[in-house]
């Protein structure tokens, strides 16, 4: 996959001496192997002026970020859709894509721990501001899978996080994972998942690599469905569940998510005796 950013461009709670919000960059870089420090991994910060908030700036901050690093990115990850334009502008003028996701977990962790020790210490923090920083997209209407990608059946089950330090020797053909340890979980914590079986599972796979995965949900409303979140907001619809019992099972998914962090994974496989995976995806609900 090569080296991945994460990138957050956007006003901070921190107002200038005309009140007006200054803009910050953040930059960081997706941890892709289990047993990576994130300590080691890089990271840019750099306060914009309001009246210098365009392209241009941030392509030049992200110029003045690629010079420090010891890689430069194949691909950069942002989760504000309305920071889209300006953000694509400025990595294609760089040759780099850009792609918004919900897949920025490192960025997201970044991010909280700077709105409770660093901003708060800052000249012009304004309290009001920092409450409203975070954005949360309302979910989009879910999409039914394409009719030759749906599996032939799916289960739940569970994982002890200490298995997944074994994660980079499994054959796996498409997937990403990240290190348990970012998230706070000790080696006993039961991470949930699903694993789909197709009979198209190489081609599955291959498709779900190119939607920048989030997370699995259990939506529980007039009916009971598995759903798969992408991108910015997109979602697809994996199963509609009827039986009672699988009921039950779907709402234990959830239980377990919150219990690991709301940590789980999601596997494809062409059936349950392979020991190959098709794709095999570690996610995070934020």
């Amino acid at each position: 996959m090569g080296i991945v950013w994460e990138l957050d461009f956007y006003s901070r709670p921190i107002l200038d001496e005309n009140q007006k919000k200054i803009w910050e960059v953040l930059i960081c870089e997706t941890p892709l192997d289990m047993r990576q420090s994130t300590e080691a991994l890089f990271h840019y910060c750099e306060f914009c002026p309001n009246q210098q908030v365009n392209s241009i700036w941030l392509r030049e901050a992200l110029e003045k970020a690629i010079a420090q690093s010891p890689q430069p990115p194949q691909k950069i990850r942002f989760f504000r859709r309305q920071m889209s334009n300006m953000i694509t502008k400025a990595c294609e003028e760089l040759g780099i894509s850009a792609f918004a996701s919900r897949r920025t977990y490192r960025l997201d962790r970044w991010l909280q721990e700077r709105m409770k020790d660093f901003y708060p210490h800052q000249p012009g923090y304004d309290a009001a501001a920092a409450a409203s920083s975070f954005v949360r997209y309302p979910p989009q209407n879910p999409q039914p899978l394409p009719e030759a990608l749906q599996g032939d059946k799916w289960t739940f089950v569970t994982l002890d996080a200490a298995a997944f330090e074994e994660m980079s020797e499994w054959d796996i053909d498409f997937g990403e994972a990240f290190p348990l340890s970012m998230m706070g979980l000790t080696p006993d914590t039961r991470i949930p998942g699903i694993i789909i079986y197709s009979q198209r599972a190489q081609p599955l796979a291959g498709w779900m690599s190119g939607l920048e995965l989030a997370f699995v949900r259990v939506e529980i409303e007039s009916r009971v469905r598995l759903l798969l979140e992408t991108g910015a907001s997109d979602s697809w619809i994996l199963s509609t569940i009827r039986d009672s019992q699988i009921i039950e099972e779907a709402k234990g998914f959830e239980t377990a998510k919150s219990q690991a962090n709301r940590v789980h994974f999601l596997a494809i496989q062409s059936s349950p005796t392979s020991e190959n995976f098709a794709g095999f995806w570690l996610l995070q609900e934020l």
